[in-house]
């Protein structure tokens, strides 16, 4: 299984619009991250987790020519903007993509989307089939078990994947006890970790370090990094020798 970081940023993205700091200036490729979102490819199946504002631009860097599912993991801008972008696929495949996502999370897409659900049936208008998922059932994508783990981004539930030996959660604050057991033997975590201050609706660096020290998993990555958090080379150097700073376009097989 191949994992791909599509982005690596937080909602407003690095560099941020007109800010000046270090970290915004910075020449290293490693500090410039678009919104976060991950590319799955398990053997001919490829599967990508959230569609932020920088969806199309993502798919046209990592040259994804084939997109089988989407899961999001819940509602808010930075992780379904850009969805309308799907249409591509569409044309290409001919055929409507599988859109895997909460109860919750359909209603704001049927809000936010209104014309892709409820206006008329015209040529270029994305196809999506919608399917449920819940923190309380797994499910399968061509073969490949989904295990959804509920995390929360300050008093919202979101959603996080454990697909076979990789763990893939963004937007936590906290996880339950019972939620956590799901992810226990993952390989590989991939957590967020925002900044090195506190903050009410994400883990700072030492609590997704605390995450994965609990967890154990032989890698740990860090995602959704905001500015806020400092370059690359320097908070590389700080980190355990299993927990490594993600950046966009990094790869690797689990």
């Amino acid at each position: 299984m191949k994992i791909t970081f599509l982005g690596t940023g937080t909602s407003q993205g690095v560099p941020m619009i007109a800010c000046d700091c270090l970290i915004c200036k910075s020449t290293d490729v490693r500090d410039k991250r678009l919104r976060s979102s991950l590319w799955i490819q398990e053997g001919s199946t490829s599967i990508v987790i959230d569609t932020g504002p920088d969806f199309r631009y993502q798919m046209l860097r990592a040259d994804v020519q084939k997109l089988d599912a989407i899961l999001l993991t819940h509602e808010h801008k930075d992780h379904i903007a850009g969805l309308d972008d799907i249409r591509a696929f569409n044309y290409v495949q001919q055929s409507p993509i599988d859109v895997y996502a909460h109860l919750r999370v359909q209603k704001a897409l049927k809000r936010e989307f209104k014309y892709i659900f409820d206006g008329p049936d015209v040529i270029g208008i994305p196809k999506i089939n919608l399917h449920s998922i819940s923190k309380k059932n797994n499910f399968s994508i061509h073969g490949i078990t989904i295990v959804p783990i509920e995390a929360l981004h300050y008093k919202l539930p979101v959603l996080g994947f454990r697909i076979n030996d990789c763990t893939y959660i963004t937007d936590a604050k906290t996880i339950s006890v019972l939620e956590k057991k799901k992810i226990i033997g993952s390989k590989v975590l991939i957590i967020n970790a925002l900044q090195n201050e506190p903050h009410f609706s994400h883990f700072t660096l030492n609590e997704a370090i605390a995450l994965s020290e609990e967890i154990n998993p032989t890698m740990t990555f860090l995602t959704h990094v905001s500015h806020r958090m400092g370059k690359y080379v320097d908070i590389q150097k700080q980190l355990p020798p299993n927990v490594f700073l993600a950046y966009d376009g990094m790869s690797f097989t689990v």
